[in-house]
């Protein structure tokens, strides 16, 4: 059973930073996807940014030059550090898997219904 498990969220100025933590467990590390989601007040969920097993990484526009993702696979978890928040970087984010392939890709990368994992969610408040 996969199992997900988020930490690091919080409440920060415009300008701060965070870094999100996700310890993963359940599957076998073979070809799979790992991310983040974010679901703003009043939104849907959207792709925030994803690295699969090779490394590759894929970012929301929004988070492009702001955030990064990288792995520990030592600890088998992603992080995602993100400089210079905004306001609209509100919301809870969602780490999520994809256990099954590589999906590093543009038209695949931020469909929820390719990940078949996910985290309960933490939250991040930037406040102006």
């Amino acid at each position: 059973q996969v199992q997900l498990v988020e930490s690091g969220g919080g409440s920060v100025q415009a300008g701060g930073s965070l870094r999100l933590s996700c310890s993963s467990s359940g599957y076998t590390y073979l070809a799979h996807t790992r991310g983040w989601f974010r679901q703003a007040p009043g939104k849907e969920r959207d792709g925030v940014a994803i690295i699969d097993s090779s490394g590759n990484t894929m970012y929301a526009s929004s988070a492009k030059g702001r955030f990064a993702i990288f792995s520990d696979h030592a600890k088998n978890a992603i992080y995602l550090q993100m400089h210079n928040l905004k306001p609209e970087d509100t919301g809870v984010y969602y780490c999520a898997v994809c256990t099954e392939a590589d999906i590093a890709t543009e038209s695949l990368w931020a469909r929820e219904e390719y990940y078949n994992g996910w985290g309960q969610g933490t939250q991040v408040t930037v406040s102006s």
